[in-house]
């Protein structure tokens, strides 16, 4: 086995449309693949993440393309450690991610006094409801 390892390379990546990014995920699991971590770029009218998953050095690569202002569906339901990264990304760049159980809205890394997204080119603002006085 050759121990060099290639990261996204059109042998081990992935386009997945977004209503099969949960799917997608469940069969890296069941065929023995770790969650590694998500990368993601502002892409202008939308946001790539690309999901890292590990097998004794074989990494392989999901690439999902999200429409700004369009939601997907959180991977946590396969790997829950997903969980952390989904919200750095929620955060970062804006992408909302249905299902996520732990949702720090915003607040991961970022002050409530935070009104944009730091790495999204539109700059998403973010709402925060306000609290009510007692």
């Amino acid at each position: 086995m050759d121990n060099s390892v290639r990261v996204l390379s059109d042998h081990n990546t992935s386009t997945v449309p977004v209503e099969r990014v949960v799917s997608f995920s469940r069969i890296f699991k069941e065929t023995g693949f770790r969650f590694v971590t998500m990368s993601s770029s502002d892409l202008g009218d939308a946001i790539d993440l690309i999901y890292h998953f590990d097998k004794e050095l074989d990494i392989r690569s999901m690439r999902v393309v999200v429409p700004k202002g369009s939601a997907i569906s959180s991977i946590t339901s396969v790997y829950s450690c997903a969980m952390l990264v989904e919200n750095e990304i929620k955060e970062q760049f804006g992408v909302e991610f249905e299902g996520l159980p732990i949702d720090f809205n915003g607040t991961l890394y970022l002050d409530e006094d935070v009104q944009r997204t730091p790495f999204c080119k539109i700059g998403v603002v973010r709402n925060f409801p306000k609290a009510q006085e007692a």
